[in-house]
């Protein structure tokens, strides 16, 4: 129907009215309504039309290019089926057979990866670009989207798809079993059987340090204000042990024991994943694998006025075949030194720190890094003059921290988050005569 015809149906319909003044008010708005629409329907489409030429045909703007995702750290692994005999992918279910392997897992570090408050905290921000969670939770299963590519190869601009296999309950467990054991239907595992209930692929490889470091040793500036320095396989490639230990024999000793209760025993390994034994939450139960080993030199217990309280302790890295600290460049370790009389009083106190300091804004740019090499030896010594006679204690602690205070606050960590453990404490007694 034409616009005049739209008229007459308007007229038509209001002819019944007594009140015809009424009618030429109504109409009149009407048409202004009518006019009004119009207008902006053409304003509308003269600036769609302007926004096609300009965005277009313009030579200077920006096409828009899909390119795909190559570095191993933009990629989840692929959705799995689950494996026949199986109910899922959830480490819960895995441990009703496999209890004690279960239990351990808990213990460990991988099954706080998702909930870890620091992580959590870091993917608040806007600066955290979608890949972070791929070591965090690596099954695709456990991520609500799929990313299939990036706009012109930018990581804030992931092209991203529902995922119909996300599980909510899969991905709070983090690193669990199936990230390392489950590959298309099938159980990885390191030697047959026909007892499973499952069936099992032999794929020692799959279970070598390869997996480990493909997590481990994510190292690459992804912008001038983002790093990833993860570089525990590189440290451990270059260093004493390469070729003789690797990952699994430090951090997953052997064991003979059943792989299910009433089983035939068997050789395998811990699943505890011990490492620093910081607790990702208050009270949480942790395995400490510590690599260094100290060495105090004893003090004298007397100590003529004129001379000098001393105290010399050595910290060697005699266990891990990587450097100390490993992992997060925030980690690092003090030697802390308490003089105290003999009411307690504190008279002097000075601290030694291994570990790396960073600058992340305006660029992220490492400052100093004296972390232990593998069977490196450093001291680290006390001394003081004292100004009066009498007894003194000297108290030594070496902690081991995740992050400093600074740091924890910004992220808004409470005390519910633990940031440091003590590796090694001694009270060592002098007399000053």
């Amino acid at each position: 129907m034409t616009v005049a015809g739209l008229d007459r149906v308007y007229v038509q319909n209001h002819t019944s009215a007594t009140n015809k003044r009424c009618i030429r008010a109504g109409y009149s708005t009407y048409m202004k309504s009518k006019i009004r629409y119009y207008l902006i329907a053409t304003a509308a489409v003269f600036a769609g039309a302007v926004g096609y030429v300009l965005f277009t045909n313009n030579p200077f703007a920006e096409k828009e290019v899909i390119k795909p995702l190559t570095e191993s750290w933009e990629k989840a692994i692929p959705n799995q089926e689950v494996p026949a005999g199986l109910v899922d992918l959830k480490s819960e279910n895995c441990g009703t057979c496999h209890t004690e392997y279960y239990k351990e897992w808990q213990y460990s570090t991988h099954s706080h990866a998702w909930t870890d408050k620091q992580f959590q905290a870091e993917l608040s921000k806007d600066s955290s670009p979608f890949l972070c969670i791929n070591c965090h939770i690596p099954l695709q299963n456990q991520q609500e989207f799929i990313v299939t590519g990036l706009v012109n190869g930018d990581i804030y601009r992931p092209v991203k798809e529902t995922n119909p296999k996300f599980d909510k309950k899969l991905q709070m467990e983090g690193i669990n079993c199936a990230s390392c054991h489950v590959r298309d239907g099938q159980i990885i595992g390191a030697f047959e059987t026909d007892l499973a209930p499952h069936p099992v692929k032999v794929d020692p490889i799959h279970l070598s340090e390869t997996l480990c470091i493909s997590c481990h040793n994510a190292n690459a500036v992804v912008t001038p204000t983002l790093a990833c320095t993860f570089e525990t396989g590189d440290e451990w490639k270059a260093g004493p042990y390469f070729g003789k230990k690797n990952c699994v024999n430090c951090h997953m000793p052997e064991v003979k024991r059943s792989l299910v209760a009433g089983y035939p025993e068997r050789e395998g390994h811990r699943h505890w994943f011990a490492g620093s034994g910081i607790p990702k939450e208050k009270g949480a139960k942790t395995k400490v694998m510590n690599g260094l080993a100290f060495y105090p030199e004893l003090p004298k217990q007397l100590v003529k006025f004129t001379d000098s309280l001393e105290y010399e302790i050595a910290l060697k890295n005699e266990y891990a075949g990587h450097r100390m600290p490993s992992g997060d460049p925030e980690r690092f370790v003090l030697i802390n030194f308490k003089l105290k009389d003999a009411k307690n009083k504190l008279i002097a106190e000075d601290t030694g720190r291994i570990g790396e300091k960073w600058q992340w804004y305006p660029t992220a740019k490492k400052l100093s890094d004296n972390n232990l090499y593998p069977d490196e030896v450093r001291k680290f010594k006390f001394a003081h003059l004292p100004k009066e006679k009498g007894k003194y204690k000297l108290e030594v602690e070496v902690t081991k921290h995740r992050m400093d205070e600074e740091t924890a606050k910004y992220n808004g960590l409470d005390d519910s988050y633990p940031l440091f453990i003590s590796i090694f404490k001694e009270k060592y007694e002098f007399e000053v005569k």
